[in-house]
């Protein structure tokens, strides 16, 4: 396993290996890019911001999706880590593997465990993605495996509703 550098990153949206829509180079960093907030709803509400800023309460549980859709070949595999910038104000989030073959935004959950309100602006930076080749292709991608969240646009949360 390797991570792609940034130049490996620009190589590979040049080639068509992999895909970012709506890429900006200020997101490229050394190892990875930063996905932007496309979309911010809090845990329990069924609004949905997608313009100017969202307010996080504390203590809340609250979903991102992504302005950016990924697109990753069978034999790329990607991490999602928070931006440093938002761990400081108080925002914690885990992350799971972005599987070989997945494309669409991505959804991740976060919470604000400070005491205080956290302001998250519609297109800001969130969280990095890193992309690491694996050994070899997988046999079968994610569509072919579960592919629940295959092609997903927005926050999902239940792939089946």
């Amino acid at each position: 396993m390797s991570v792609l550098s940034d130049d490996d990153i620009m190589e590979g949206l040049m080639t068509g290996y992999l895909g970012i829509s709506n890429f900006d180079e200020a997101g490229l960093t050394p190892n990875g890019y930063d996905l932007r907030v496309s979309e911010v709803k809090l845990a329990g509400s069924d609004d949905v911001v997608r313009k100017g800023v969202a307010t996080i309460p504390p203590r809340t549980l609250f979903y991102v999706s992504t302005v950016e859709r990924v697109r990753l070949p069978e034999d790329l595999t990607a991490q999602l880590w928070m931006r440093t910038t938002w761990i400081r104000r108080g925002i914690m989030a885990t992350f799971g593997k972005v599987d070989a073959g997945f494309r669409g935004t991505l959804t991740v959950g976060a919470y604000n465990a400070s005491d205080k309100p956290v302001e998250l602006p519609i297109g800001e930076r969130f969280c990095q993605i890193v992309f690491e080749t694996m050994a070899g292709s997988a046999v079968r991608g994610y569509a072919e495996r579960s592919g629940n969240y295959q092609g997903q646009e927005g926050i999902t949360l239940d792939p089946k509703g």
